[in-house]
């Protein structure tokens, strides 16, 4: 068979299974404008996540916490209202928070705890994650809200959760016009309006979180390294990582795409700019970024991820994979294997709908790795802290 012939029969084979819905298995960092209105809660749940993910995963339910605390409380609605106070910059920080949280030792809130006397350095100390991890006041106000209303009812990982999943809405709410229309609306004109509304599509990423998650209470900086995918990291390191997680390279390449929004140190790609340079970056973009990292006094500037929407959470990642304008070493490396390599063209040049849904189930497959149950984890009382023996 030709080459050209084989490269559309694979993409044809990777865009039916984005489609569908169910892929298989494959052998794999996340290191705007002003909120809209508080959105009511997501009414259609993705699929369940897989069994890769634990057992343990298969027990969160979406509307876990309907009726737990009352009539008049409701938890998802509490969080959500935090999360749409914050900027687009630690709303951007709430996401890779949760990445962050997901991938030691499970999405178990441990990312939050603080040091004490018989653990100095927690994971929020680990070198992926300190200085530049933020989100931690978006968790620490929910939760404190949640306790007013609700004592001991709520669990820190969960609110991680919800926290993510809204800040993934506001950081993607719009719209964008579909191909072929034109919107002319002048007064009341309601053919004109009628057209807009079917001219018109949304760009938000919504989706139902289910919840059920304990709070652990084991926290160490040392494991945060050996689990975290970094920025220089290749295709198959990156690979082994995600698979260590139940994770497949469909999911790493759609959560990749987390990397649309949010800033970066330089220090996490200084290898691929000049006078070093030996990546595939684009010269004008490593030109640009060696005059914003240029520090007399060696401070570790920071820039944005995504030079065209850095405040929107959208699909622009994945155009600039392909035309090399991208930070990290893990970023470029998408377009180094035949299969991750037409992820990212399909999840650039089709319907941003197609990301936007795969990254919601994405998101709920990572939210169920490792899950503390009632045995093995706890309710805090204060996200920072593990509860006090009796």
């Amino acid at each position: 068979m030709a080459a050209g012939a084989k490269l559309g029969a694979l993409t044809v084979t990777v865009l039916a299974a984005l489609l569908v819905g169910s892929v298989p298995s494959q052998v794999g960092c996340s290191y705007a404008p002003s909120p809209s209105p508080t959105p009511p809660p997501p009414t259609t749940p993705p699929p369940p996540p897989p069994s890769s993910v634990g057992d343990a995963g298969q027990n969160l339910t979406v509307g876990y916490y309907n009726n737990k605390c009352g009539p008049y409380v409701n938890v998802e609605a509490i969080v959500r209202k935090h999360v749409s106070g914050f900027d687009a910059g630690m709303q951007s920080g709430v996401v890779r928070l949760f990445f962050h949280d997901c991938f030691v030792r499970g999405c178990d809130a441990s990312i939050l705890l603080d040091p004490t006397s018989d653990n100095p350095v927690p994971e929020k100390f680990g070198i992926p994650n300190f200085p530049s991890l933020r989100g931690y006041e978006v968790i620490d106000a929910a939760k404190a809200e949640l306790e007013s209303r609700c004592p001991g009812t709520v669990s820190c990982a969960d609110i991680v959760a919800f926290a993510a999943r809204d800040a993934s809405y506001f950081l993607s709410s719009g719209t964008i016009v579909a191909a072929g229309c034109r919107l002319v609306a002048i007064g009341n004109d309601h053919d004109a309006l009628r057209d807009a509304r079917r001219c018109t599509r949304s760009t938000t990423i919504s989706f139902a979180m289910p919840a059920g998650r304990y709070d652990g209470a084991v926290s160490f900086a040392n494991e945060t390294l050996p689990n975290l995918p970094p920025p220089f990291a290749g295709l198959q390191q990156l690979q082994r990582m995600f698979a260590a997680k139940g994770l497949d390279d469909f999911d790493m390449v759609t959560l990749s795409g987390a990397h649309s929004i949010g800033r970066s140190h330089c220090s996490s790609f200084s290898g691929r700019l000049p006078p070093s340079n030996t990546s595939d970056m684009d010269p004008a973009l490593a030109a640009q970024l060696q005059g914003s990292c240029a520090s007399p006094n060696g401070t570790d500037n920071t820039v944005m991820q995504d030079q065209v929407t850095p405040n929107v959470l959208d699909n622009q990642y994945y155009k600039n994979v392909l035309a090399h304008r991208v930070l990290f070493t893990s970023d470029a490396a998408l377009t180094t294997g035949f299969m991750t390599n037409n992820l990212v063209r399909a999840y650039a040049e089709l319907t941003p709908y197609l990301w936007q849904r795969k990254f919601g189930q994405a998101m709920v497959k990572m939210g169920s790795i490792e899950i503390k149950t009632a045995a093995t984890g706890e309710i805090r009382k204060t996200c920072r802290a593990v509860n006090s023996k009796p």
